[in-house]
């Protein structure tokens, strides 16, 4: 059994031309994806990946920040359950995808009538 390890909880920023490799760097770590998720902040799109040691109860979160236009790397040939989240990223928040292995439900995820409705509105 590993050495359990508390409040060990580290953000590394990568830019979205490395993310691909941090990804396989922790998938060969043995770590597991917890989670992903996007936000905007400041006029820009944070999406962050939360990878899980569970025997030493260790986080790693690789956060990418990029324009909302631009598209981002898919995770799914790493980690395949990652289609999930790249799906509802993708569809509320209208982040593109580019390389999404398995099922792209192409914004059919949700019943939701608005598209991408956490996209923040333009100004114009």
């Amino acid at each position: 059994m590993a050495e359990v390890i508390h409040g060990i909880d580290e953000i590394r920023v990568v830019p979205k031309e490395e993310l691909l490799l941090a990804v396989m760097t922790l998938k060969n770590e043995n770590r597991r994806l917890a989670q992903a998720c996007a936000a905007y902040v400041n006029g820009l799109v944070e999406v962050s990946y939360t990878f899980a040691d569970d025997e030493a109860y260790q986080l790693v979160h690789l956060r990418v920040v990029i324009n909302p236009d631009d598209s981002i790397p898919s995770i799914t040939p790493f980690f395949p359950i990652a289609v999930f989240y790249e799906n509802e990223m993708s569809e509320l928040y209208g982040l593109r995808i580019d390389m999404m292995e398995g099922i792209d439900y192409h914004g059919r995820l949700y019943r939701i009538e608005k598209e991408a409705p956490f996209r923040p509105e333009v100004k114009k």
